[in-house]
């Protein structure tokens, strides 16, 4: 079967672009062989940092031939008195290139209509590679983009050759005079910089012969297996660390696994002062043994072969100690001045221009913490302790090691305080204040980190908001959504009663409180609750809950992030486990003339007169107290349960009684009937945004 390789041979790219660029690569290959009907079985995708690939395989040597039906104009109009073609099917015929032996006659909705037959023949796929691939590469886009010597393609960086070859055969296609042929480059330093491939076979083999693996599955596997291995060399080991793996494995062509000795004088310092200049900046792996510990060595990863490894793990290892002496200055230049000092100095760091520093920001985390701390009822020593960490909890910006490496804020916090002295508690809010700093980032896990992170969340998503500085279309310079999605799983981690509305009167009435400062108090507050609800939204159909029953409990306009999770939950596990179509359309008949309920309208029983009405009443009346226990207590399934009770009394009412009677009392007695249901109801879903299966 064919094979067709396109190689994009390019200067060095950053390792997050390589596999955006790849998929990309990939999606619009698909796609354009989709389009023109070329089919294909397997499409293999391999890159390095100098080279995205793609190999197709068993593709069709053509397009698809294709029978078109074009309607033309109707037969009324297609023909003279004497039968000859008229000018408006000369002109479709024309048009489309065809004769009358290519024309029929169909009925179209009662009236006859010629309808045009085209034979189609497909293109060689080889004519199409030549046309067409070129463009698809012009289609691949990157978060950053450059043009390079007076041409007008666009790339992340140089594109410097290009390969396209056909089993054995070179497809060649004009790129603005970039070489497309059968010519690779191997290892920059340690391949041939001009390799010629015979066939498509033998492109992976050719490549390992010139120190490249350009499979990027093969180069992470050998980089964790020879990592490994080296560590336990060592008696130690090494933990799995993704983003790591996955950035070592796009910055090299050919890894080589080296060790590096750390001196002992640095192991005195906090772990993540010695790694974090490992990981984030020199890209090393830590080594640690059984218990957890650091060892004093590191693992870097040559791109090349292991030919001078000692005098690699040399030069490594002075710019490691050059890193970690810098940090053992700052650290202990730190330590010199307390956290509790440092709260004025939070006067100089400016938040966000319009809100303020800091140390206002501070102060209002100081403010929204016990508010939250009220609703929740926590206890006085969880109070004493979060006022403290929330007083505390920005110091660390001012010192020397978290100006050098901002990854450690909150990290850096926690080991100062302790240092200082605070409580534990108090030194491990600090710290969480952060979590979670990604998607799937661990969340606090202390009831006094948990409300500080909250409260500095909701503060900066308050703000920011009130100036107008709220997330548009993909862009969230300030992470509010990240934020927002942080709160609520917060919020449900911990199974808190903690109504969002409520929570944010407080933030933004401390926000009032601050001179300089004038907003729109309704707007900015609906515009909150939105954005949280959209999130809720997605978070909810994320959790495969069907689209229908989210839009019937966000209608409820409830804003207990908890309580929309439990009842989506429970409602889908109810209906799932029901048959409701009785239920579904005797309550969306009530819901349906409940809206013709009017302020005023009362209910009357002494009215009341037909029995199916009366026991109606008599039975929503007795379940009433119940239905509120169930769903203060959040037991949604059994609240349904009570609610079904009414279902054949719901459609035994609209059988036999005329709500919309003439006389008025009592037209407005049984519309205040259904309406006091159908608010019940609405405390746990609107009924009518549910969709029946068939």
């Amino acid at each position: 079967m064919n094979k067709y390789l396109l190689e994009i041979g390019v200067e060095e790219l950053p390792a997050r672009y390589v596999d955006f660029g790849l998929n990309q690569l990939r999606e619009k290959i698909s796609e354009g062989l989709d389009e023109h009907n070329i089919r294909y079985g397997n499409i293999r995708t391999l890159a390095t940092p100098r080279r995205l690939t793609i190999i197709i395989e068993d593709i069709a040597e053509t397009e698809k031939d294709e029978k078109l039906e074009i309607k033309g104009p109707t037969v009324k109009i297609s023909y003279d008195a004497d039968g000859n073609p008229t000018k408006p099917l000369l002109g479709f015929m024309k048009s489309q290139g065809i004769t009358e032996e290519d024309l029929e006659i169909k009925e179209v909705k009662g009236n006859e209509y010629i309808f045009g037959n085209i034979f189609k023949k497909g293109r060689s796929t080889k004519e199409y590679i030549q046309e067409e691939i070129g463009d698809l590469i012009r289609k691949v886009h990157f978060p950053k983009n450059m043009r390079w010597g007076g041409k007008n393609i666009r790339f992340a960086r140089p594109i410097r050759w290009v390969m396209s070859i056909w089993n054995n055969e070179v497809i060649p296609f004009d790129f603005e005079g970039i070489p497309v042929g059968n010519v690779t480059r191997g290892h920059r330093f340690l391949g041939s910089s001009t390799i010629t491939l015979s066939d498509v076979d033998s492109y992976e083999k050719v490549l390992e012969e010139n120190y490249v693996i350009v499979d990027q599955v093969k180069r992470k596997e050998k980089i964790k297996y020879e990592s490994a291995r080296m560590a336990k060399s060592l008696g130690g080991e090494i933990k799995d660390d993704p983003d790591l793996l996955d950035e070592l494995t796009y910055i090299v062509e050919y890894p080589t696994p080296i060790v590096g000795n750390i001196k002992e004088e640095y192991l005195n310092l906090p772990p993540d002062v010695i790694t974090t200049p490992m990981r984030e900046h020199l890209r090393y792996i830590p080594i640690y043994n059984s218990t957890g510990n650091l060892m004093p060595y590191f693992i870097t990863i040559r791109n090349g072969n292991d030919e001078y490894a000692d005098i690699v793990a040399e030069g490594n290892e002075k710019v490691l100690g050059a890193r970690l002496e810098d940090a053992k200055f700052f650290f202990e230049e730190d330590l010199k001045v307390s956290l509790e000092e440092r709260v004025d100095a939070l006067k100089g760091i400016i938040f966000q221009e319009q809100l303020g520093t800091l140390k206002d920001k501070t102060k209002r985390i100081r403010e929204l913490v016990e508010k939250v701390g009220l609703v929740l009822e926590v206890a006085e020593e969880t109070v004493e302790a979060v006022d403290r960490a929330a007083f505390l909890s920005k110091s660390d910006l001012t010192t020397n090691m978290v100006q050098e490496f901002t990854e450690l804020q909150g990290e850096m916090g926690e080991v100062y305080a302790l240092k200082s002295g605070e409580e534990k508690i108090v030194a491990q809010a600090i710290r969480e204040q952060y979590l979670p700093a990604y998607a799937d980032d661990d969340l606090p896990e202390s009831t006094t980190g948990t409300i500080l992170s909250l409260s500095d969340k909701l503060d900066s998503i308050t703000g920011l908001f009130a100036i107008g500085l709220k997330p548009t279309g993909s862009q969230d310079p300030f992470a509010l959504r990240r934020a927002a999605i942080g709160i609520i799983h917060m919020i449900n981690k911990h199974k808190w009663d903690l109504p969002l509305d409520t929570i944010l009167d407080y933030s933004l009435y401390i926000y009032v409180q601050q001179k300089g400062l004038a907003f729109n108090y309704t707007e900015v507050k609906n515009n909150i609750l939105e954005f949280f609800m959209a999130r809720i939204k997605q978070m909810l159909l994320d959790e495969n809950i069907p689209y229908d029953i989210v839009d019937a409990i966000l209608a409820t306009k409830t804003y207990d992030i908890l309580e929309l999770f439990e009842k989506s939950e429970g409602v889908r596990r109810w209906l799932a486990e029901h048959d409701t179509k009785d239920f579904i359309d005797g309550y969306t008949r009530l819901a349906n003339l409940a809206v013709k309920y009017e302020d005023g309208m009362k209910l009357k029983d002494e009215l009341l007169k037909e029995k199916d009405e009366i026991d109606l009443y008599h039975k929503f009346n007795k379940i009433t107290l119940e239905l509120d226990q169930k769903i203060n207590q959040k037991e949604f399934i059994e609240a349904l349960d009570l609610f079904n009770t009414l279902t054949p009394l719901i459609h035994n009412f609209f059988d036999h009684v005329m709500v919309l009677t003439e006389d008025v009392n009592l037209r407005n007695t049984r519309l205040a009937l259904l309406h006091m249901i159908d608010l019940k109801m609405k405390r746990i879903m609107d009924i009518n945004k549910l969709v029946q299966n068939d």
